[in-house]
């Protein structure tokens, strides 16, 4: 998939695409019902399929205060793009400007000027520029549109706000449905305390570089995966109470790594399951019982 920051150095040289527009944050099974929609009008066409979408969640900019933390980095959607089989992904800064822009310009200028689209394919709730003025009604009378219909799952519409929710609650076996696959992290590992050493589990510990939201505080079974290969971890995610930790932490325990420094490293954590949530300990010893059952019950759980 080709990748676009902003329209600057878009040089279209096909002659038609079909586009999809929207902020699909997290890629969950009705964002991913709209792109494959998309993807598919583009191949029976013979068309490429472009994907338009933003560096920040719109309302960053129009109501910071009610504005929702990130379901998933840029990087982890864009590597979800690739996979369902988009040609071009543009992402626009949503900025004060844009805001602003008006349905008619975004249409005109951005997506059949720049773009060069014929076709567009969008979600049922879609609206675009300024107010919300360009809705699929309005779309279809200036351009051929195709609205995808709401995707449900088990009698129930599939939307980012419930799957915030459920891994806010902790009930990541819930997002993970409704995201078609494990809600993940992505993190550089940067030093700790280094405590888990002295007991005989060295973790990494995750630093984040955006706000994305928290599974809730516990001990999950993951998959952490990066350069230095694929791996089950036991992640722990809270204050750590039982050695008086200050600030909520991310840390993983790799299990069977062979033991080269992963500082600096960047780790994508997939979460598959809740084990339990956060204790305090009288001891050490009684933390590190706990956490060698831990390992022993995320190695069955994803064996």
């Amino acid at each position: 998939m080709q990748i676009h920051f902003g329209l600057e150095l878009l040089h279209a040289e096909w002659h038609h695409c079909v586009t999809c527009v929207g902020t699909f944050d997290g890629v969950h099974l009705g964002h991913q019902a709209v792109i494959r929609t998309a993807v598919q009008t583009a191949v029976e066409a013979e068309l490429p399929c472009c994907l338009v979408t933003f560096d920040r969640h719109p309302a960053h900019v129009l109501a910071p205060d009610r504005c929702p933390k990130a379901i998933s980095s840029l990087s982890a959607n864009l590597d979800h793009f690739t996979e369902i089989g988009v040609s071009v992904a543009v992402i626009l800064a949503f900025d004060p400007a844009l805001s602003r822009m008006s349905a008619t310009d975004f249409l005109d200028h951005i997506l059949v000027e720049k773009l060069r689209t014929n076709q567009l394919v969008v979600g049922h709730d879609f609206a675009m520029g300024h107010h919300r003025e360009g809705t699929s009604e309005w779309l279809a009378q200036h351009i051929p549109t195709r609205v995808v219909p709401p995707y449900e799952l088990d009698g129930r519409r599939v939307s980012s706000s419930d799957v915030r929710r459920a891994i806010e609650a902790g009930r990541i076996e819930d997002a993970n449905r409704w995201l078609g696959r494990p809600f993940e992290i992505d993190g550089v590992v940067v030093g700790g305390e280094r405590l888990g050493r002295t007991i005989g589990f060295p973790t990494a510990n995750l630093a984040r570089s955006f706000d994305q939201i928290y599974p809730a505080d516990g001990v999950y079974a993951a998959m952490a995966e990066g350069s230095f290969g694929r791996y089950a971890a036991a992640v722990s995610i809270g204050m750590r109470p039982a050695v008086g930790g200050k600030h909520r932490t991310i840390e993983a325990y790799l299990i069977d790594y062979p033991g080269e420094s992963l500082y600096g490293k960047t780790v994508r954590l997939s979460f598959h399951h809740r084990l339990r949530e956060e204790l305090d300990f009288p001891s050490l010893d009684a933390l590190k019982a706990q956490i060698a059952a831990d390992v022993l019950l995320v190695s069955e759980r994803l064996s």
